[in-house]
């Protein structure tokens, strides 16, 4: 009998959504389940995404063109000039969500067995996108006890080799929701154009920025013009995930002309997406993502605060984005959240979270690790937060006493 192939076999499931499956069982058994396991925002979609939807002409939904139709192309371009990025419109091509972006990122500016390095623990789709293109992770560690703040320029040069063509950042991160200070990319930046390589900066989470300091894009750096690429979205910013609009960005001409090819191969994104999220950029409010920032801020205080009172859980600074990742007392996280799902409820209750291995390229990691997304209302999150708080106290597992140790992995 025929079996899949190699490259299929060793693609590594998602720890944000292996677990889905015991959810659906526990709420089969009728315990609620709160979801922080995956960033989906319950924050209103803008009324214009439903009304440009709904004023899309009846005829023949055709295929749209496919760099992304006229108008959430214009849009996207006065978006970015507003907030001083400057973006031609033969540098943006429209992607289904940040992840196509990726994957056009690493197909356009890397060929198989290069590398690129990226910041650990990153974005677990990372390692599988870099695998689809065939491309090789390097990876440095940052640490929880550091608030998984931006190693030096210095150590990031010492994990270049000669393989090493990119260096992928998230800003602010997704896992960790650490943000990057301006003059730390500048930094990196100037080593980006010391050794010719590309900067990929994912900027999906811009918007949610908790600091007084604004974030600065990738792409508005002096010099970096033709090695900056930059990767974007509304899933979250303006809560239209299951739209899968996104955008890739780039003043290099070579790279977004692949871009272009890539995305005639897979012909076009979602048409009726497209009309609404056009419509939902150009005449949603910023008053809509000023509340919505607040919303989260507050979110993020509730979090912290009640993961702060939990004996043994370390929960580290967070300056952006909508996660939190956090140390449990427990020999091993990803077992922690299927018992907890399988084994345990309070109140009729109790938790999915994304175990932090998997946001690891060193083996052995983050196991007592767990990605928490604060995507729920604060009384809700209340309520999850007794939930794991109870569950650690009747949790059997044995508590680490240290990781492994760590450096560069590939």
């Amino acid at each position: 009998m025929p079996t899949a192939s190699q490259r299929s076999q060793i693609m590594p499931s998602s720890p944000i959504r292996r677990l889905v499956p015991l959810a659906n069982a526990a709420e089969q058994k009728g315990v609620h389940v709160h979801y922080l396991n995956i960033g989906q925002p319950d924050i209103l979609s803008p009324q214009a995404f439903w009304e440009g939807v709904d004023q899309f002409q009846r005829t023949t939904l055709a295929y749209s063109p496919s760099p992304g139709r006229d108008d959430i192309r214009a849009a996207a371009l006065e978006d970015y000039k507003k907030r001083g990025i400057p973006v031609k419109p033969a540098e943006l091509v429209v992607t289904a969500g940040g992840s196509e972006a990726t994957l056009f990122a690493f197909l356009a500016c890397f060929d198989p067995g290069e590398e690129v390095l990226v910041l650990e623990p990153y974005y677990a789709n990372y390692k599988s996108i870099a695998q689809e293109a065939g491309v090789g992770l390097v990876s440095i560690m940052t640490r929880i006890e550091e608030d998984f703040a931006l190693p030096t320029v210095e150590i990031i040069a010492s994990a270049l080799t000669s393989k090493t063509k990119g260096i992928l950042l998230c800003n602010p991160s997704n896992p960790t929701g650490c943000t990057f200070s301006n003059q730390h990319l500048l930094s990196i930046a100037q080593l980006a154009m010391e050794r010719d390589l590309f900067l990929i900066v994912d900027e999906v989470y811009r918007d949610f920025n908790y600091t007084e300091v604004e974030i600065k894009s990738c792409l508005t750096v002096p010099g970096l013009e033709k090695n900056a690429v930059m990767i974007d979205s509304l899933s979250k910013r303006l809560s239209l995930c299951g739209a899968r609009v996104g955008f890739i960005a780039s003043h290099n001409e070579d790279v977004m002309s692949a871009a272009v090819k890539l995305s005639q191969a897979r012909l076009s994104i979602g048409t009726l997406d497209q009309a609404g999220a056009a419509k939902a950029l150009a005449e949603t409010p910023p008053e809509y993502m000023d509340n919505v920032r607040e919303e989260y801020r507050q979110r993020r205080d509730v979090l912290v605060e009640g993961l702060q009172k939990i004996p043994g859980v370390v929960c580290p600074r967070i300056d952006g984005a909508f996660y939190a990742f956090v140390q449990l007392p427990v020999d091993d996280a990803e077992e922690f959240c299927k018992w907890m799902l399988s084994s345990f409820e309070h109140n009729g209750e109790t938790v999915l979270m994304a175990p932090g291995e998997g946001f690891y390229l060193t083996p052995g990691v983050g196991r007592n690790q767990a990605r928490i997304a604060y995507v729920l209302e604060t009384d809700q999150l209340k309520r999850a937060l007794e939930c794991i708080r109870i569950g650690l106290e009747q949790y059997p597992g044995k508590t680490l006493t240290q990781e492994p140790a760590v450096g560069v992995a590939r």
